[in-house]
């Protein structure tokens, strides 16, 4: 009997054991049921993501403004539209951060911030894949709102149709404000705390956003614009771009990319650390919505493209602008609307010019530095021309023209002798050289120079320094000579020996030789 007893001892101990543990189990289920109405507004959840995006009908969407086979794909947006339609609006893009850049830890109470995107008769296409690359690459807790400005194109289902997808929001101009305005519209009923301007042409990359949040955080008063990879508007490959860039202009305030200088790249002990820059791509960045607002928003009276990148920049500094290269957004390389690519200047009289009263008392009230400081503390590498001692042309040898070509991801240059070309009527400005009554030749802030005065010594392009003789030349017939080795510049033979294989060197001077005949044609 004790034998039998001790055998069944331990089976019920076993079901006591699990008999109380389902027991609290279901109690504490019970106990975890939130009470009221909470249970009535559930939190929308990542796995809800995908099924927000079955209300929308994106094959609908994109087949209603399909390009149609036997017309031209470059014709309305001057990108390939039938190569943009080939490709998914979800695509994957390759990381090109730093390794460094992924390590990075930011704040966990970012605030969220009102994504602001503007755009006129854009394709349905790029358009899509902008704002499905910032939903799939995006903390849905970061992004308040993305609103769509729609600047009166001719179908307003371009941005209607698009706020069935999560945390969209579209409104539309009753006629055409052009870009400045318009982003002021979207700034004006943007409910985040801060700002992210984006172009309706671009794909943001893994982690983007974050990084540009974390630095406003850390300082209201910053303006943080990313690295800017290239889309192909060809066959839209993604093409990384250089990380140690900044912003900067010519003086046809046309913005342009700059390598940084040795100095500044020895002083970058952390390749994900950002780099302060004299001026920003004003179609992509983040700034704290207080700010923007206290410093006068936009210039209203910009109506030009490219306006942008100045007016936001002039009117920050002091405070801090940065070029983040820990986050990169990819944009299309050589785009502008397709109406800038081909137009007529015809004899209308002018307009007379804006008030810019409210400009200059907007400087006054917030005591605004002027453009002499900002030469001098911000951008002092963008030098002055003295038009009085300058002489613009093409450097040429019969029928063709001394060029300058930078190496891929370097900051060096190549100079070569290539076919006289002209963009729009005026000479390329690889072509376009300066002669100085300070003796240099110089294109932008570069000046021909020689690496040694022995014949045969290459001619190299490198950072203007004035008063080194290596720099110095003069015009003599029709020879350009060397002033401190008295040796001509001169074309010699290299590879193959083909007309292409030229390179450009210094020599003994010889009126006989052609190779050593150049004309300064004005431009």
């Amino acid at each position: 009997m004790r034998r039998l007893t001790r055998r069944l001892a331990l089976p019920i101990f076993g079901v006591l054991w699990i008999t109380a543990l389902l027991f609290f189990w279901v109690t504490k289920k019970k106990l975890e049921v939130p009470p009221g109405p909470e249970v009535q507004t559930p939190k929308t959840l990542e796995a809800d993501w995908e099924d927000l995006w079955d209300q929308f009908d994106e094959r609908q969407y994109l087949n209603a403004k399909k390009w149609r086979v036997g017309d031209d794909p470059y014709k309305l947006y001057a990108f390939n539209q039938r190569e943009s339609e080939r490709i998914s609006s979800s695509r994957a893009v390759p990381d090109t951060r730093h390794l460094r850049c992924t390590m990075l830890v930011y704040c966990a109470d970012l605030p969220p911030t009102s994504i602001i995107i503007t755009f006129h008769n854009e394709a349905r296409s790029t358009l899509l894949r902008t704002i499905r690359s910032v939903l799939n690459r995006t903390p849905m807790n970061l992004i308040q709102e993305i609103i769509l400005v729609d600047d009166f194109s001719n179908d307003p289902d371009d941005c209607l149709q698009l706020i069935k997808l999560p945390k969209v929001k579209c409104i539309r101009n009753s006629e055409r404000q052009g870009l400045v305005r318009s982003r002021i519209r979207g700034a004006n009923v943007a409910k985040g705390t801060t700002l992210t301007f984006l172009d309706s042409h671009c794909e943001v990359n893994r982690d983007w956003l974050q990084p540009l949040l974390h630095r406003v955080k850390e300082d209201y008063t910053r303006v943080v614009c990313p690295v800017i990879d290239i889309i192909s508007l060809d066959n839209f490959n993604y093409i990384e771009s250089a990380a140690e860039l900044r912003g900067g202009f010519d003086w046809s305030l046309h913005f342009q990319w700059e390598q940084l200088s040795p100095e500044q790249k020895a002083r970058r002990l952390d390749p994900a650390e950002p780099i302060r820059t004299p001026i920003i791509a004003g179609g992509l960045f983040v700034m704290d919505k207080s700010w923007f607002n206290y410093l006068g928003k936009y210039d209203t009276d910009m109506d030009i493209w490219g306006g942008e990148n100045f007016g936001s920049t002039f009117s920050v500094h002091g405070s801090l602008t940065f070029l983040f290269p820990a986050m990169f957004v990819v944009f299309f390389k050589g785009l502008s609307s397709p109406s800038a690519l081909c137009f007529c200047l015809c004899a209308y009289p002018c307009p007379p010019p804006p008030s810019i009263e409210s400009r200059l008392d907007l400087r006054k009230n917030l005591q605004c530095q002027s453009f002499k400081w900002y030469l001098e503390n911000v951008y002092p590498e963008l030098r002055i021309p003295n038009d009085s001692s300058i002489q613009k042309g093409n450097i040429r040898q019969r029928q063709k023209c001394l060029e300058s070509q930078r190496q891929k991801n370097t900051e060096t240059y190549d100079l070569r002798l290539s076919p006289c070309v002209k963009t729009k009527g005026k000479d390329a400005k690889s072509q376009i050289w300066a002669f100085t009554y300070t003796q240099q030749i110089l294109q932008e802030e570069l000046c021909l120079s020689v690496v040694t005065v022995f014949p045969g010594a290459p001619v190299v392009l490198v950072v203007c320094k004035n008063g080194d003789d290596k720099q110095q030349w003069t015009k003599t017939g029709s020879h350009i000579e060397h002033i401190a080795s008295h040796l001509c510049l001169d074309t010699d033979m290299f590879g193959d020996g083909s007309e292409n294989g030229r390179e450009i060197v210094v020599n003994v001077c010889e009126s006989s030789l052609m190779s050593q005949h150049w004309d300064l044609v004005s431009s």
